[in-house]
């Protein structure tokens, strides 16, 4: 679980977190949006993958959803994207393009393993606004479940039987953590 980031003092400091809050949250559902299109790319095509193009279609909507939401919140709070939103589109979709070239199984492994790290983070924020900003911890809350699910559903689909898998997800972990950190801040 990721550790609690305790309020700042200060003048500002709780509309500063929250800013860091939204910031991040908006690049990893923009990121996440990229990684599901990039598996969309390569497995959404042939006859034989719909099954799974279909999967990632629908996962891909939710994400859509909360993108839109965070687009919403960064305007009405005046909060300013990541600068770095271009390079997370483009690693996103290169993350989704890669994993499904390696074939369904790593495709699920990202998924699981990317969705591992938004469930603690967004757990940590969820318990960090629970007082001061009950409403976005509840939106916050609904999504946690929805990438609860996501995780779930890679999970029954093989992502552990990925070739490699505690390397490509540990790598993948570690990238979304590094992701994470410089999100909130640039």
């Amino acid at each position: 679980m990721e550790k609690l980031i305790p309020p700042r003092p200060g003048r500002g400091a709780q509309r500063a977190r929250l800013a860091e809050i939204l910031r991040v949250d908006h690049a990893g559902e923009l990121a996440a949006v990229q990684i599901y299109r990039g598996q969309r790319a390569v497995l959404g095509s042939a006859a034989a993958q719909s099954r799974i193009a279909g999967q990632l279609a629908e996962m891909e909507a939710h994400e859509a959803v909360h993108l839109a939401r965070f687009d919403s919140l960064l305007t009405e709070h005046r909060v300013r994207p990541t600068a770095l939103a271009p390079l997370w589109r483009l690693a996103g979709f290169a993350l989704g393009a890669g994993t499904a070239l390696l074939g369904e199984k790593a495709a699920h492994a990202c998924t699981e393993a990317v969705e591992t790290v938004i469930e603690a983070h967004y757990a940590g924020q969820i318990d960090e606004l629970a007082e001061r900003e009950p409403a976005l911890a509840a939106e916050l809350s609904q999504f946690r479940n929805e990438e609860l699910a996501h995780r779930d559903q890679a999970v029954n689909e093989g992502a552990h039987e990925a070739p490699g898998y505690a390397l490509l997800a540990a790598v993948i972990r570690t990238g979304c953590l590094t992701a994470i950190r410089i999100s909130e801040k640039i």
